[in-house]
């Protein structure tokens, strides 16, 4: 976990790496709450005999799962102190080059990839945060997410 006082100090560590957290477990009782959440039953899913037969020899989690993932790993790859609020301001580009199966283990690695200075006096950082998946060569997601940190 990195700690940075004041979000101002994000804009002297571009390019900074944050490290890994710690892996989480993909269960199929996470897949079932995202696809009622969602509406997404597709079987590839949900359906656990079904997909065991199907392309991937088992139940794969949905890639926007994964993808919200980013907003459990990133509090763990960091903490910017010293503001009023922060906010998720977007997304500027997701992959999802490998499926995430079910009972596999996933993690967020991170790195701060821009820093400005909005017009409103906040600052916005762009994460790129890597969902690897244990024991494979591609990772389940690369997602670059946008915050906004405004100082206290």
């Amino acid at each position: 976990m990195h700690v940075f006082k004041t979000p101002f100090e994000l804009e002297q560590n571009v390019g900074k790496s944050l490290g890994q957290t710690d892996w989480l477990e993909m269960k199929q009782e996470r897949i079932n709450l995202f696809a009622d959440a969602t509406g997404d039953h597709q079987w590839i899913h949900v359906d656990v005999e079904k997909a065991k037969s199907g392309p991937f020899g088992a139940p794969i989690a949905h890639g926007y799962l994964t993808a919200s993932l980013a907003n459990y790993f990133l509090p763990q790859l960091m903490e910017v102190q010293g503001i009023s609020m922060g906010v998720n301001y977007g997304c500027d580009k997701i992959r999802f080059p490998s499926p995430v199966k079910v009972d596999s283990r996933i993690r967020g690695a991170g790195q701060i990839t821009s820093v400005e200075r909005t017009k409103d006096g906040g600052i916005q950082a762009k994460v790129t945060i890597t969902i690897e998946i244990e024991g494979s060569d591609r990772p389940a997601c690369i997602i670059e997410t946008i915050s906004r940190y405004y100082p206290a």
